[in-house]
This record gives C-alpha cells, sequence and structure tokens, in this order.
C-alpha cells in the first residue's frame, strides 16, 4: 500500500520514514496529533468518544527506532477515516439518511413550492445549535492537512531526513486552486443561467453548471437545451443528482437503480463528474458511477442537510473516482441561513485555504442570484477571485481540468537529476518541485525556482 506521505506528498519513498509500531487496540476514539484532532486506534491513551475535553496527545508517545519515527497510530488509518467521514457524528449522519422521515419526505414533495423565505424558516429552526457543534471545525476544517504538516516535521526534526522533496500540488506553481460550480435547481434558475455565463465570461471565470437530468420541473427536451446552450458557450456541463429528491441515497437497491440512469444522463450530457442533491452522499456508493470525480463532499457540513465532512482542503481519491471537496459555503448558506450578503465569510475562508494551498471551491445557485443584492455580492466575490488569479497566481479552474492535473500529479515521480531533483511522468512539463522545511519550528512548503 502507498504511504500516506507519498500519496499526498507525491515525495520519494526514501523520505516517509514514518511508521507504526505495534499492535493497535480494537477501540477507535478521538485523539490529538499535536494540532491536528484524529480519530481511530491508537495506543498513546485511552480513546475518547467525543471530540472535546482533555484528548489524549499521540505525538507524545513518537519514537524513533532503525531510523524510522514510530507512531502510536496508523497514519493511514487516521486520515482516510477523516477524508472518507468515518468518525461518529458523520456515521451517524449517514444512518439519519437511511432511515424514513416523515417530516424530510413530506419537505421534499412540497419543496418546489415553497417560497424562498418560508424555506429559510424551517431550515434555520433545523439548524438551531449549530454554532456549538466541535468537529469538524468551522468555517474550514484542515485536520487532514495540519497531521500531514506534523508528519513531514517529525520526518525532518526526527527521522533523519535532511530534505523533504515533493511536487507541488498545482500547476506551475500556483499557490491555490479555485472552482466555481453553478447547480441549477428550477425554472427560474434555467432562465437566469445566461446572465450568470455573462458574469462569469466578464471575469474570465470558467465555471461549471450542474443539470438534474430527470428534473420534474423540465422536460427532457428543455433539459437537453440547456445543456447545448451551456457547453456552446464554453461551459462545462456536469450531472446533478437524478430527479434532485433527496432520497437517492436511502437504500442500496434504489441507488443502483438510479445509477444506472445517472450514468446514462452523463453519457448524453458528455460530463464526467457529478454532484449530488443537497450534499447527500456515501462515499463508499460512488463506485457505481461511471464517473471520474465527484463534488459531493463539504468540508464542514454544520449547515448541509447530512452532518459531517472530510476535513480536508485537498482532492482525495475515492477508489476511481477523485473527489473535489466544496470548501467554502454554499451562496444559499451565507445569504438565506446566515442572512449575511457580504463576501466577510467566503474572505476568510479564502484566507485559510489559501494557508493551506488548497481548492477553494464554490457552489452558487442562478436560482438564488436573481435578486439583485445576492447578484452585487457575488459579482463581489468574482472581482476577489479574479484579484487571486492576477495579483497572487491562484489557478481558477473547471472541474475537469482539475481531474485531469489530479490524476497526472499521481502518476509522475520525482528522480533525482544532480544534485537536484526534476518531475517526471504526465503533464510533468507544468510541475513544479517544492520543499517542506523547518523554520522556527514549524513546517513550510517552498516552490524551488
Amino acid at each position: 500500500m502507498i504511504h500516506p506521505l507519498v500519496e499526498y506528498f507525491r515525495c520519494p519513498e526514501h523520505v516517509a520514514v514514518l511508521g507504526r509500531g505495534g499492535q493497535l487496540p480494537p477501540e477507535a476514539g478521538y485523539f490529538r496529533f499535536g494540532a491536528a484532532t484524529c480519530y481511530g486506534r491508537q495506543s498513546a491513551g485511552e480513546p475518547s468518544p467525543d471530540p472535546v475535553g482533555s484528548l489524549v496527545d499521540a505525538a507524545a508517545s513518537v519514537s524513533v527506532a532503525n531510523g524510522k519515527v514510530v507512531l502510536p497510530f496508523e497514519l493511514a488509518e487516521a486520515v482516510d477515516n477523516l477524508r472518507h467521514e468515518q468518525y461518529p457524528e458523520a456515521q451517524r449522519a449517514i444512518e439519519h439518511i437511511s432511515t424514513f422521515n416523515l417530516s424530510h419526505a413530506a419537505y421534499y414533495l412540497v419543496r418546489p413550492l415553497l417560497s424562498v423565505g418560508l424555506r429559510k424558516h424551517l431550515q434555520r429552526l433545523h439548524w438551531r445549535g449549530w454554532r456549538e457543534i466541535p468537529f469538524p471545525a468551522w468555517p474550514v476544517d484542515t485536520s487532514v492537512e495540519t497531521l500531514m504538516r506534523q508528519a513531514v516535521g517529525l520526518a525532518l526534526e526526527r527521522g533523519g531526513v535532511e530534505e523533504f522533496p515533493f511536487i507541488w500540488f498545482w500547476p506551475e506553481g500556483a499557490p491555490a486552486a479555485v472552482m466555481m460550480t453553478h447547480d441549477v435547481e428550477g425554472p427560474s434558475g434555467v432562465a437566469f443561467c445566461g446572465d450568470l455565463m455573462d458574469l462569469d465570461a466578464r471575469n474570465g471565470i470558467r465555471s461549471s453548471f450542474h443539470v438534474v437530468p430527470d428534473a420534474p420541473w423540465s422536460s427532457r427536451v428543455s433539459t437537453k437545451q440547456l445543456v447545448a446552450d451551456l457547453k456552446r458557450r464554453g461551459f462545462e456541463v456536469n450531472v446533478h443528482d437524478l430527479t434532485h429528491d433527496g432520497h437517492l441515497f436511502r437504500n442500496r437497491d434504489r441507488f443502483l437503480r438510479h445509477a444506472t440512469a445517472i450514468n446514462a444522463r452523463g453519457r448524453e450530457f458528455g460530463s464526467r463528474g457529478f454532484r449530488s442533491g443537497a450534499m447527500y452522499r456515501r462515499q463508499g456508493w460512488f463506485a457505481s458511477l461511471d464517473i471520474a470525480y465527484d463534488m459531493s463532499v463539504p468540508n464542514v457540513a454544520h449547515l448541509e442537510p447530512q452532518a459531517g465532512g472530510c476535513c480536508t482542503v485537498m482532492p482525495f481519491f475515492m477508489g476511481h473516482v477523485l473527489e473535489l471537496p466544496l470548501t467554502a459555503s454554499q451562496d444559499y448558506t451565507v445569504f438565506h441561513i446566515l442572512g449575511d450578503y457580504s463576501t466577510r465569510l467566503w474572505q476568510e475562508q479564502i484566507d485559510r485555504i489559501l494557508a493551506q494551498h488548497g481548492l477553494i471551491s464554490f457552489i452558487a445557485h442562478p436560482d438564488y442570484l436573481i435578486e439583485a443584492r445576492a447578484r452585487d455580492v457575488y459579482t463581489e466575490l468574482l472581482g476577489l477571485l479574479a484579484r487571486l488569479r492576477d495579483g497572487r497566481g491562484a489557478w481558477i479552474a473547471p472541474p475537469s481540468e482539475i481531474d485531469r492535473w489530479w490524476r497526472s500529479r499521481r502518476r509522475m515521480r520525482l528522480v533525482r537529476h544532480g544534485t537536484s531533483w526534476r518531475v517526471e511522468g504526465p503533464e510533468s512539463e507544468r510541475a513544479r518541485v517544492a520543499y517542506a522545511r523547518l523554520r522556527d519550528g514549524r513546517v513550510v512548503y517552498e516552490v524551488a525556482a
């Protein structure tokens, strides 16, 4: 199995000097690894069923033996438990969507008839107390990134690694990537797509529109025409659920039946990407979809119908499917749940993700940008992103290009070239060598000149 440091950084195997020591107890629980909150099995102390309180710090039990840094837990397990939502709060949320709930069924039945104001009122009642949820961290959770920095720091400080070269995360040394997507969820949203394409195009933002293929509000002919119009203008199109009724992941048999239709619609659309309705998900089921990439997993899901979150701002693989997580709050959440008609929250999230060199990904619905003040805020956001690209070199790309890059990077490798390193593999001409270094006790990343 590939070492998690090699998988994350695309570093040479000889610098991945971290391993696990001895047998682990059967019981999983929350623990700390320095500043990172983790979930899994560890031998450093008593596991906790909750992510708060006095958690045992596994960093205090790290040792060195035979040139290897020995951890009291399995690094790959800890990373996967976060990315794939294998911790208790997320698992309870999955169980909840599997059970029949009369109020949930009634809500999705009448949802198309509800005004935004009434929906907003009902959802605020549903999410009472969300600010007290301790984990994942709001407004961006970077537990995986913190964990990996801690691991690299140990390799440099205690593992005898003199330099830690790796393949930089993004092409041409970009400090971060930006992805703008639009979920089209009703007739008014369909009607506004042309104006939204104009807004994006004026700012040089190449976005992706996600269309519900068997939407009850649209005929197959109208949907086909929408897809053709979007693609004619040069925008990407991906599949958004099947009918957007909130029941896609209710049970396995139903999902597999719908997966057949979703796969067929994806071929009709000419798309390789998918996002579920309302960000409902079971990560293990996406393998049944004939897709290259998914966009259904939030980084932190306090204000999504299904709680949890993947705790990372980087893409990651779920089998053959690449997950491009949602790392910024949806426009509906910002405007209608938080009542914030500004870019304040988005700017904070951008800054936090940029500090980790991650994927800054958005959902902006044409349905909710028709109102003038919402459209003005979205236009301001586009300006922020354009300045991030023009002033700081961020890479703004549609999902298919990010998918292609991440798959190419996965196949690249670093090879010695005299006293330095070079990248070999597909698209290696766009890749850059970077180094992780210790500076004043902190791990920093630097792209080689």
